[in-house]
């Protein structure tokens, strides 16, 4: 492995992840991983890596890189422009030049694939960056530099064209395991109406803001295990949706969870974005 790309510019906010650390929660160990897994998925298989090879997840973009040697790279999720290169294709990026990214024009988290994968030293199994729990590398900074592996695969795609982002996503959400927490009409409610997004949503969670869901029983749940999606509802009544560094236990009672499939949409949510919610069961 040798050091080949350098942190200029971090963006807002970027870190290392792969499919995460899976297998220890019940050690109290956080999933983490790629808030939108589809993406960091098809940015690997563009450059020819293994799908959960670890990649750059930015937020909001505004990232600069440069490339000591020359190497194929794959830009995946939220949409940007750069300086070489375009979305959901592979492309060159020569020795010594520098990959100017700008911010996405939708969606919040942009994914950068490098032929061979990133590598920083695993923890617990994973090179993911946990914003919770601190485990794994440190989030990028200006001057980080990052090596590379040996590339796995050859490259076997031109060109993955996506669907736009929306602003405005209805996903799917399996009732419980708390609903009965609530009023009658509490499941109900949370499907009625658009929920906006709150600027204090993170990679623990998006938050929302909207019509507040009315508890039934008052007090607080011994803590139990939490997925990723599960709507979370604090007693101000506002939920919460868990993404990739959710605690693994809560307090909270748990109103529904989101799809699987339905849970990158959620992941590309920006402040002031709208949810809306649909009963699968």
């Amino acid at each position: 492995m040798a050091s080949v790309v350098e942190v200029v510019v971090p963006g807002p906010y970027a870190t290392v992840q792969d499919f995460g650390r899976r297998g220890f929660a019940h050690l109290g160990v956080p999933r983490s991983g790629a808030a939108d897994l589809p993406s960091l998925r098809l940015a690997n298989r563009l450059v020819g890596n293994a799908e959960d090879a670890a990649a750059v997840e930015l937020t909001f973009g505004g990232a600069v890189l440069r490339f000591a040697r020359g190497a194929w790279v794959a830009l995946t999720g939220a949409p940007v422009r750069a300086s070489r290169g375009g979305m959901w294709a592979p492309f060159w990026v020569p020795s010594g030049e520098t990959l100017e990214i700008g911010v996405p024009y939708e969606g919040l988290r942009t994914y950068v694939a490098v032929r061979g994968g990133i590598w920083v030293p695993p923890v617990l199994g994973s090179m993911s960056t946990d914003s919770l729990s601190g485990l794994g590398p440190a989030p990028l900074e200006p001057g980080t530099v990052l090596a590379l592996g040996e590339p796995v695969f050859g490259l076997h795609a031109d060109v993955a064209p996506q669907r736009s982002i929306s602003a405005e996503p209805t996903v799917g959400v399996v009732r419980g395991p708390r609903d009965d927490w609530f009023t009658d009409d509490g499941f109900a409610t949370l499907c009625a109406g658009a929920y906006r997004v709150s600027q204090d949503s993170n990679r623990v969670g998006v938050r929302l803001a909207g019509t507040a869901l009315r508890r039934a029983r008052a007090g607080e749940l011994p803590s139990e295990g939490m997925v990723a999606g599960a709507i979370q509802v604090p007693p101000d009544g506002q939920p919460i949706v868990f993404l990739a560094d959710h605690p693994p236990t809560g307090g909270y009672p748990v109103i529904g969870v989101v799809a699987s499939a339905d849970l990158p949409k959620v992941a590309q949510l920006r402040p002031g974005d709208r949810l809306r919610f649909r009963a699968v069961r």
